[in-house]
């Protein structure tokens, strides 16, 4: 059960991720979108969207780090133990408040405006679910861990075993020293990636950087040389 839940169910995940966002991207393009509601609603979208975005790119930052970084790398940089572990829970549990007041004004949003109510899809309820009980789940436990004076050092259980995944070399035994919680929060964590293509989550890989090339598209010009024909009768240009 524990090679099952630890190290299928990440590779599993991890190959839904990829293949799924390639899929997606090749078949469903105009689909490739947040199908903003904005037209419908916008006085709860200016504060939830904004908290909302903000936190959970600050929580997405803070796991980049404290999972992908090893402690060794900080401690080399001379950043002690206990004010990585100042920064770290400070900024993080501010971020996952953040992140769960704008959810919870989105979801409020969803639920009572009818025309956005309308436009959400079963597709949508599965992603908001997955979302916001991972935020939880990571959000609980830092906080419980915290109030309670026995915080667990995530650094030496949950980080190595992730970084294992990706080396080919999963350490179950490592992730099993960590107290329930962390073991919950990230069995959901992987449940969403692997839910993370199908869902309105792709736009997050979406940049308009394509708007920085592209010519500009002349609406009228004042320029009476422009063109190879002569101007038609009645089209006659405006000065």
């Amino acid at each position: 059960m524990n090679v099952l839940l630890f190290v299928v169910v990440p590779y599993v995940a991890l190959t839904v991720f990829v293949a799924g966002h390639v899929w997606r991207y090749r078949y469903d393009k105009f689909g490739w979108t947040t199908r903003s509601s904005q037209l419908y609603e916008r006085r709860l979208l200016r504060i939830g969207s904004p908290l909302f975005h903000f936190g959970i790119l600050l929580v997405a930052l803070g796991h980049v780090g404290g999972l992908l970084v090893p402690e060794s790398w900080t401690d080399a940089a001379g950043v002690s133990e206990d004010a990585y572990h100042v920064v770290a829970v400070g900024l993080g549990t501010l971020a996952g408040f953040c992140t769960l007041a704008g959810a919870a004004i989105l979801v409020y949003r969803r639920r009572t405006v009818g025309p956005v109510f309308s436009a959400t899809t079963r597709n949508d309820k599965i992603m908001y679910v997955l979302l916001i009980g991972t935020i939880l789940l990571g959000l609980g436990t830092t906080v419980l861990g915290n109030l309670t004076d026995h915080p667990h050092d995530y650094r030496l259980t949950v980080s190595p075993w992730f970084r294992s995944i990706f080396t080919l070399d999963p350490r179950t035994d490592l992730i099993l020293q960590a107290p329930i919680g962390f073991r919950l929060h990230a069995l959901s964590a992987w449940l969403l990636f692997a839910f993370w293509p199908f869902s309105r989550l792709v736009h997050v890989f979406s940049a308009p950087l394509g708007y920085l090339t592209r010519p500009y598209i002349v609406y009228r010009s004042r320029d009476e040389q422009m063109g190879s024909r002569a101007t038609r009768r009645g089209w006659e240009r405006v000065q």
